[in-house]
C-alpha cells in the first residue's frame, strides 16, 4: 500500500462512521453486540435505509428478520456442504448428489494423490472462499492450495453478518467431483428461489469463469429486469436454451421438495443446482440470500421480493426461549 493509499483509507476511517464500523466490526470489535442491534447498524450502513424489524416489508428486511427469529439448530446441518448432502440424498436421491472424493479435518492432511487429476475443493462453512478448481494436478501449486484452505477454515463466516447457520459448523476441507457442461466448460448454475414452499423465481449464473453474467427469470423463463448491484451484470439479450427450460419445471420441483423436506416451513430458501451434461445436481442451499445486505437495481425489487415472504408464523421456538 502506497502512502497516498494509506492517507486515503485512514482519512475514510476517521471521518466515515459507516466505514469505520464496519472495519471495526470485521476484526471482531463488536462480536458482543446484541444482533438486533448490530444488524441495524450493518444494515443502515450496506443499504442506506433504517431497518424496521417490526414491520419488515422488504426483502433484505425480512432476512434480517430471519436472521434474528426464525432459526432452527438443523439449517446449521444444511448449511454445512458436507452433511447437507446426505440429508438432501434422503430427501431427492443419491442421483442428485455430486460425488465427495474425500473429506479432512485440516489442510495437512490433504491427500493430493488420492484425488484425481480434476476435481473442486472447497471448505464446507463459507461461500467464495477458500475454492480450488483444479483442472489438471499435475501443474497444481499443492503448498500454496494448503495455504488457502488453512487461511478459510480460520475464517468466521457468522460474525460479521450474523448468519447463525454458519456459527457451529464444524469446519472441513472436501473435494468433490468437478462437473462439466456439455461444450467441456463449467456448467451453468440455478438457484431457485422458493417462499413460503412456493418456487417464485431462478437465478441464473451464466458463464461464471469468464464473462460472469447473473439473469433473473419467473416460472415461465420470462427475464425479470432486475439485479443485485455489489454482483454481476445482467443480459437481457440472453437466449435460455431450450434444454434448459425443459427441465425447469424439474428444478423448481425439486427446489421446493428439498424446502419441505426440512421440516421448518422456512419462509424463504434458496436452492441451487447444477445442470451437467443434461444432468440435474443439487449444489447447497441458502437461508439468507447474500445475507440479506444486497441492493437492488431497480431499487423496488427489494419490495417486489420481499412481498413474496409471508413471515406470518415464522418465528422460531427458539427464538422466544
Amino acid at each position: 500500500m502506497d502512502f497516498a493509499h494509506f492517507m486515503r483509507t485512514a482519512g475514510r476511517f476517521l471521518t466515515d462512521p459507516a466505514k469505520r464500523f464496519n472495519y471495526l466490526a470485521k476484526l471482531g470489535i463488536y462480536d458482543r453486540m446484541p444482533d438486533e442491534e448490530y444488524l441495524t447498524r450493518i444494515f443502515y450502513n450496506e443499504l442506506g435505509y433504517p431497518l424496521d424489524l417490526q414491520d419488515p416489508k422488504t426483502f433484505n428486511e425480512k432476512q434480517q428478520w430471519l436472521k434474528i427469529n426464525g432459526f432452527y439448530p438443523i439449517y446449521t446441518d444444511y448449511a454445512d456442504k458436507v452433511k447437507v448432502k446426505k440429508l438432501v440424498a434422503g430427501i431427492l436421491g443419491e442421483e442428485y448428489i455430486i460425488p465427495t472424493y474425500a473429506v479432512w479435518e485440516r489442510a495437512e492432511d490433504i491427500d493430493f494423490d488420492s484425488l484425481p487429476d480434476r476435481f473442486v475443493m472447497k471448505c464446507n462453512h463459507t461461500s467464495s472462499v477458500g475454492i480450488c478448481i483444479c483442472k489438471d494436478k499435475n501443474t497444481l501449486d499443492r503448498e500454496a492450495v494448503r495455504r488457502m484452505m488453512r487461511k478459510a477454515l480460520k475464517t468466521d463466516y457468522f460474525s460479521y453478518r450474523r448468519e447463525k447457520v454458519y456459527r457451529d459448523i464444524e469446519r472441513r476441507i472436501l473435494a468433490e467431483e468437478m462437473l462439466f457442461g456439455e461444450d467441456g466448460a463449467e456448467p451453468a448454475d440455478y438457484k431457485v428461489y422458493v417462499f413460503n414452499g412456493k418456487s417464485g423465481l431462478i437465478e441464473m449464473d451464466i458463464d461464471r469463469f469468464t464473462n460472469h453474467r447473473r439473469n433473473f427469470y419467473d416460472r415461465e423463463w420470462n427475464y425479470v429486469p432486475f439485479a443485485q448491484s455489489s454482483c454481476f451484470a445482467t443480459d437481457p439479450g440472453y437466449r435460455v436454451p431450450d434444454k434448459v427450460k425443459e427441465q425447469g419445471t424439474k428444478l423448481f420441483e425439486l427446489a421446493e421438495k428439498v424446502t419441505a423436506g426440512i421440516g421448518t416451513n422456512p419462509p424463504y430458501l434458496r436452492v441451487d443446482f447444477y445442470i451437467a451434461q443434461d444432468k440435474i445436481l443439487f449444489g447447497e442451499v441458502t437461508f439468507y440470500d447474500a445475507a440479506g445486505l444486497e441492493r437492488f437495481q431497480p431499487e423496488e425489487y427489494d419490495r417486489k421480493l420481499g412481498d413474496m415472504i409471508d413471515l406470518t408464523n415464522a418465528r422460531a421456538p427458539e427464538a422466544d426461549a
